[in-house]
């Protein structure tokens, strides 16, 4: 993909195309969870994480590699039963929590800017 997504669909579609062109079938299952991850990392940056500001997907040794980077340094984190709703300046809530149960490995790093977010995915 040349450049940063505008919109979550522009990281779907990107994500969709290259799982199809890799040449051994990928399962439909796990085709809706790297759709879903997707979405949600990219939409999170957006609309929580200070915007959008890199975007990589790629396929390692049977993997879906996704990284989303953003402009905020605060990490995600799950709403609560307690605080169902977000707080001005914390990101994270209900998708959170989901990326990571898919995920086969999640990692934060800081970047000068904010932080990057890399999940790796079995396909």
């Amino acid at each position: 993909m040349q450049g940063v997504p505008v919109r979550a669909a522009e990281a779907r579609n990107f994500v969709h195309d290259l799982l199809h062109k890799i040449g051994s079938p990928v399962d439909d299952l796990a085709l809706v969870d790297a759709l879903l991850v997707t979405t949600e990392l990219v939409t999170n940056a957006q609309r929580h994480g200070g915007g959008l500001i890199g975007f990589t997907a790629r396929v390692v040794e049977g993997c879906l590699e996704v990284a989303v980077e953003d402009g905020s340094a605060h990490c995600p984190a799950a709403a609560s039963p307690q605080n169902p709703g977000r707080e001005p300046g914390i990101t994270g809530g209900y998708g959170w929590p989901l990326i990571q149960r898919l995920a086969r490995s999640v990692e934060i790093t800081a970047t000068v800017t904010g932080k990057t977010i890399r999940v790796i995915l079995p396909l």
